[in-house]
């Protein structure tokens, strides 16, 4: 992300931290609203900004002659984490505390579904290379 970039981003949220501060002791379903449209821009952008990095990963991987299968479960688990991370902190912004820790156990869930074949895969080689 270019320096700038990040200036526009950390303003949004400052931005949006103020008004939230100013609307959520008179109109808290604004004031969550905020929150929750700011979250998704930065999100979204910093989104957009990760397509260079999958691109270099890719090659990296190419060049290491690395399974791109690999590659796409774990920029998968990533997503995830940080899909999950976000929710959740919408939920403890709406005083869920219960329901982002149900939202975080399923992202987990999901992630360890997801990393099994690589788990396994490990396992496999390590007992290959043991005499």
């Amino acid at each position: 992300m270019r320096q700038v970039h990040i200036l526009q981003l950390v303003g949004i949220g400052l931005t949006a931290t103020v008004l939230i501060a100013v609307l959520r002791p008179k109109a808290p379903q604004f004031a969550m609203l905020i929150g929750m449209v700011a979250g998704i821009i930065l999100l979204l952008n910093v989104v957009e900004s990760m397509e260079s990095v999958i691109q270099t990963l890719s090659d990296l991987a190419t060049a290491a002659k690395v399974d791109h299968s690999f590659l796409a479960t774990v920029l998968k688990i990533i997503g995830i984490a940080y899909i999950v991370e976000f929710a959740a902190q919408v939920a403890r912004d709406a005083q869920e505390g219960a329901l982002a820790g149900k939202i975080e156990l399923a992202g987990k869930v999901g992630i360890v579904i997801l990393a099994l074949p690589i788990i396994t895969g490990v396992i496999e080689t390590l007992v290959h290379l043991l005499p």
